[in-house]
């Protein structure tokens, strides 16, 4: 049923629950883009040890901790609703154990290992514990879809802006913090997401409502809810849509660091970033540091994420036209042709490396408010369905998908490096091998998941048309007097 009569969201309300997905991706990105790097080249791990950890660990946390904690916070009554507490009392936690999970103490190899493991273990439970909750909030802020696809869109300016500050901005600042020392940096700069992020995680808390709740009389057994899903073709596609998409991103992601690290030529980077440095020094951004190989990592990546946040802003408006299963498909093909592209330059085309992946972060910019967007969808279809809700183990679709995406994507990327006999902290140059390796990483082997992705949208039922119907039934149901009529 409707808690209130109004499904319009305010400014604020948006805003606040957009910084939540800020403080979770401080977290997430750096997970993205740094992980199989810290743990090679920061943490000492052997390149097949550093793929074993996250993959074993992340398949545990996918699988495992997002279904449970799915299912019980579906469960969950508070004064506060069902979703908010997660929030507010994971907030802390999740910030104390992101800056161990990225620090470097002295034990032995084994004992570095085992450390690994637990705060990796303890990183993505409390991220699960968060995230999913705060995920499946999305779904029960409002019943209008308009005003979904706006937070959404919300949401998503504020996902850029934490990707913006961990691949742009994050490994220079990491080197300026550490005085050259990479552990040290890290760790320095892990305290202050930390309190940042907790911070925004309250603010998420206090500002937003949960406006649709279930009827009593829709309660539900574990066992019907767990039917329900598998039953639901719509979820079973957004499940796996989502997990490639994230193979993906982790793959290719972690990638850049040792693309431009080992392939890219460093005279022709350096002609190329010069000019544009300067510029920036004129009005007061200083932020890269004088080394090209992560000042060209950074401008590479910020090139990518503005260009993004264009296609977020656009997002809206052509789903709101369109339909989100056809824009979605549509620009996720454009995107990864121009991830396919990086096959074919050389170590000099810098130009044409930064002219790829800003086209690449336009189309995918588009896609990624409606992925979330979908999800919501797909509860929505469920309801319509069963007559029953079922927001956070629906939500445990992107959560399952998301995590075992991540590790998939970034145990590959560590388990190719190694197969392509990848030297961590190598001072020479790295065997032709390896650089092959590097290469195919962020152009052949990322274009796999995705294009699999679009094929599997054909499959997917909820189009526009669909998406109208939907709305509208649900909108008379959860209608008092429609209620009333059929007591």
């Amino acid at each position: 049923m409707i808690k209130s009569a109004s499904q319009k969201l305010s400014v604020l309300e948006k805003v606040g629950y957009s910084l939540g997905d800020l403080a979770a991706n401080l977290v997430f990105q750096t997970l993205m883009t740094y992980l199989a790097y810290f743990y090679t080249d920061i943490y000492g791990l052997k390149a097949n040890h550093a793929s074993a950890v996250i993959l074993s660990v992340g398949l545990v946390a996918a699988f495992g901790f997002n279904p449970i904690i799915g299912a019980i916070a579906d469960r969950t009554v508070s004064r506060w609703g069902k979703f908010r507490p997660w929030i507010l009392f994971t907030a802390v936690p999740l910030g104390v154990i992101a800056l161990l999970a990225f620090s470097t103490p002295n034990f032995s190899y084994k004992g570095k290992v085992v450390y690994a493991v637990i705060t990796y273990t303890l990183l993505l439970l409390l991220y699960a514990a968060n995230n999913l909750p705060y995920s499946a909030l999305s779904g029960v802020i409002t019943g209008d879809m308009k005003e979904r696809n706006s937070m959404s869109a919300y949401r998503f300016v504020a996902v850029m802006f934490a990707q913006f500050f961990v691949q742009v901005f994050m490994l220079p600042i990491i080197e300026s913090a550490g005085g050259g020392n990479k552990a040290i940096g890290i760790e320095k700069v892990m305290t202050w997401l930390a309190i940042i992020g907790t911070l925004m995680l309250l603010v998420t808390f206090f500002t937003t409502r949960e406006r649709i709740v279930p009827k009593p009389e829709q309660k539900s057994s574990l066992k019907e809810d767990l039917d329900d899903i598998f039953k639901n073709k719509p979820w079973i596609i957004m499940l796996v849509l989502t997990t490639l998409v994230f193979i993906t991103l982790a793959m290719k992601g972690g990638s850049y660091v040792y693309y431009f690290k080992n392939y890219v030529d460093k005279q022709s980077l350096t002609t190329f970033i010069t000019p544009i440095l300067k510029g920036l020094s004129g009005i007061g951004i200083n932020f890269f540091g004088e080394d090209p190989v992560s000042a060209g990592f950074g401008l590479f990546n910020a090139g990518g994420i503005i260009f993004m946040i264009v296609g977020i802003t656009l997002s809206k408006r052509f789903a709101d036209k369109y339909g989100k299963r056809d824009v979605f498909g549509i620009a996720l093909f454009i995107s990864t042709i121009f991830i396919f592209l990086f096959y074919f330059f050389p170590p000099q085309s810098v130009k044409l490396m930064f002219a790829s992946q800003i086209l690449h972060g336009f189309f995918y910019g588009i896609t990624i408010p409606l992925l979330w967007a979908m999800i919501a969808d797909v509860a929505d279809y469920s309801e319509w369905k069963t007559n029953r809700r079922a927001t956070a183990i629906i939500f445990s679709a992107m959560m399952v998908g998301l995590k075992g995406g991540l590790s998939i994507g970034s145990a590959l990327l560590a388990w190719i490096l190694g197969v392509f006999h990848y030297v961590p902290n190598s001072t020479d140059v790295q065997p032709e091998s390896a650089i092959q390796g590097t290469k195919l990483l962020v152009s052949i082997f990322p274009s796999i998941p995705f294009l699999l992705g679009i094929a599997l949208l054909f499959l997917y039922e909820i189009n526009k048309k669909m998406e109208l119907k939907i709305e509208s039934d649900l909108k008379e149901r959860r209608n008092p007097t429609f209620i009333n009529k059929n007591i």
